[in-house]
């Protein structure tokens, strides 16, 4: 059985105009392309659905009871096209985002505010979750995409740069490192460090061993949250290293944070979603949105 959309239509238009002329006028064909697709549809259902005179027609008993069910078929395919329009329109969806919990708190949260302001009917939520958890997130399929340091990836995961940027030292006001001009990782090991667990701080000491081996990072406290170093640091116990995405965590503690030279230590950070997997275009929007955003602040350049 072939039955089109076209022929289905068709029968409504002429059930509620009960007119061949208006039901034609209405879907914008002729009278006779009307016609050939009631008669086409009939032929393909094997049953009579009007009954036709010279002066008028009517639904037979089938198409009575044929109409009501095609148009609640109808109502509902309409319903989800205006839907898939909406959709695209961006007049809704949502967009879900793995980030580890330092962005999370810092950067995503002003990100997601700008975009809600723009695209009112769109929710983003934001999954916050260990750095190693970001990538496993993505690969499940639990989320539109990840965002998080650069790491080793398998074909299936789909990666664009988003930022790249210096480590900078935190310390707090009246600290000796603020009489320094320019300051070098030989100024900030000779403080108590305080270290993040995990990858953060052994990637950061190993990078620092092998661009200047006579330098060692040597942490005094090893806390799980960047939160936690900071205020740590804010209550003299030390100083840490961070990323200038999280500028606006480190003022709400009242610290300082300047660059580190001597070697200038950078870290990639990267999007992640699975190759196999179109974006909707709600996440594809969010997307372009975010590169942008991390665009205006001067964080999308990688050192020459």
């Amino acid at each position: 059985m072939n039955v089109t959309l076209r022929q289905l239509r068709a029968l409504v238009a002429l059930a509620h105009t009960g007119s061949f002329t208006q039901a034609a006028a209405v879907l914008h064909i002729t009278q006779s392309a009307l016609s050939g697709l009631i008669k086409e549809l009939e032929l393909q259902l094997g049953v009579r659905l009007v009954d036709r005179n010279t002066r008028s027609i009517a639904l037979t008993q089938v198409g009575q009871g044929f109409v009501p069910l095609i148009e609640k078929v109808l109502q509902d395919l309409d319903g989800v096209l205006h839907g898939l329009d909406d959709l695209k329109a961006l007049q809704r969806g949502m967009v879900r985002i793995a980030v580890p919990q330092l962005m999370a708190c810092t950067l995503l949260p002003d990100v997601m505010a700008a975009f809600c302001t723009a695209h009112p009917g769109v929710q983003v939520r934001l999954v916050d979750c260990a750095v190693e958890s970001v990538l496993a997130r993505v690969g499940a399929g639990e989320v539109d995409f990840g965002i998080g340091p650069e790491r080793a990836t398998t074909t299936e995961i789909a990666t664009q740069e988003l930022f790249d940027m210096p480590f900078m030292v935190v310390f707090p006001p009246g600290h000796a490192l603020q009489q320094c001009k320019r300051i070098g990782w030989r100024d900030v090991v000779q403080y108590p460090f305080i270290a993040l667990q995990g990858q953060f701080t052994e990637r950061l000491a190993l990078d620092l061993h092998l661009a200047r081996r006579e330098l060692t990072l040597h942490s005094t406290h090893e806390v799980a949250f960047m939160t936690t170093a900071l205020s740590m640091v804010s209550a003299r116990q030390g100083v840490t290293a961070c990323l200038p995405y999280a500028v606006s965590l480190v003022d709400l503690h009242q610290l300082e944070m300047r660059p580190v030279y001597a070697p200038e230590l950078r870290r990639k950070f990267l999007v992640y979603r699975r190759a196999s997997a179109a974006l909707s275009p709600a996440a594809a929007t969010f997307m372009e949105f975010l590169f942008a955003f991390v665009a205006s602040h001067g964080w999308s350049t990688s050192a020459a």
